[in-house]
């Protein structure tokens, strides 16, 4: 029996395109969100037909296929329509009405914008999209620093829709009432996929991913286990990226449930989003949390002014929603003598239990 024969060879890799585990990557097939296409490709209907479309709000919690559902109908509509102009604008990086607009004029191809006032801007793309149709996907709008842009678009463009996402519903509430009232959408709510979901999901997956029968199944029993108790695709794509790694740095053929443990505790280094994606103001927050790790959001946040900080205590409080979100902290709420608290906790120094 050859005692080499259960180990990777030189160029031989388990591996057969990690882009499928990236979580910007959207399959062809999407498990389980065909009801929930189907309302977005309903409210969509009227502008093929030259008709004002419907509004809506979508809201579930992270990690269950509200932007990649949404993506799937928008790339289904590009192929039937030339005269209904798509546009998914992710509030996490575009979160004013300004770089709302720029991201806009840049998609219909207008160029040298960098010194036009938002006013400006929007004249562009109401002249451009009031001669077609538009559909408008704000993905995490519980990001955005105004909604000016919500109102401007309910007001001048004609024929429309407007899909807001967000992990939130009660964020439809914090909408200015002006804007509630024109918008008047119709809600959908993303319920948790099932754990037979999850399997098909990163089964899925892992046969576009991976080398054909490299994993073990009970190694891929744990990954969907581990993710159905998160209720997060992301974190399932994550942890089988890190078990294939973990396998081949050991010269393995097979992904056992050893490597997929090995991953789990590495998991606290798991984010959604790059921190390179952090403007200067969040890296300054984190950091912060990172020199006080464990300590009481009101200590942080006295550390943070004592460094420097500028932001007054609420905005300091939605930076630290941002980065809990993002998965780069964790809270942890308290109570003791002095009242109820929340305690921040820096990436690094979580579990995967803690999800």
């Amino acid at each position: 029996m050859s005692l080499f024969k259960d180990m990777l060879q030189s160029g031989e890799s388990l591996f057969r395109d990690t882009i499928f585990l990236s979580y910007d990557f959207h399959p062809k097939i999407l498990f389980g969100r065909e009801n929930e296409q189907k309302q977005f490709a309903i409210a969509i209907r009227p502008l093929l037909q030259n008709h004002d479309g419907r509004n809506l709000f979508v809201c579930g919690a992270p990690g269950i296929g509200k932007t990649t559902a949404c993506k799937h109908v928008l790339r289904e509509l590009e192929e039937e329509s030339n005269d209904v102009v798509p546009f998914y604008i992710n509030c996490w990086k575009e979160n004013t009405t300004y770089k709302i607009f720029s991201k806009m004029c840049m998609e219909l191809g207008f160029k040298f914008i960098q010194n036009k006032k938002t006013s400006e801007l929007f004249t562009l793309i109401k002249d451009t999209l009031n001669k077609k149709s538009a559909v408008f996907v704000f993905d995490e709008i519980d990001k955005l620093e105004d909604t000016d842009f919500l109102y401007t678009i309910l007001e001048d463009i004609y024929r429309k829709s407007i899909f807001c996402i967000t992990n939130y519903r009660d964020s439809y509430s914090e909408l200015d009432e002006r804007i509630r009232s024109r918008l008047n959408p119709e809600f959908v709510l993303f319920r948790p996929y099932s754990e037979s979901e999850i399997a098909s999901i990163l089964q899925q997956r892992r046969e576009y991913a991976f080398v054909q029968g490299c994993w073990a199944d009970d190694a891929f029993k744990e990954i969907v286990e581990k993710c159905a108790e998160t209720k997060d695709i992301r974190v399932g794509l994550y942890l089988m990226k890190e078990a294939g790694q973990i396998a081949e740095e050991k010269s393995s053929k097979t992904i056992s449930v050893e490597h997929v443990a090995s991953a789990i505790h590495k998991v606290d280094d798991f984010h959604i989003k790059p921190k390179e994606g952090l403007d200067d103001e969040l890296k300054h927050v984190l950091d912060i949390v990172r020199d006080c790790n464990g300590q009481k959001i009101g200590d942080v946040f006295n550390s943070y002014v004592e460094k420097g900080g500028e932001l007054s205590y609420k905005s300091f409080q939605r930076r630290i929603t941002k980065l809990d979100e993002a998965r780069f902290l964790s809270t942890e709420k308290i109570s003791g003598k002095e009242g109820n608290s929340t305690r921040l906790h820096y990436a690094s120094h979580r579990k995967l239990t803690d999800f």
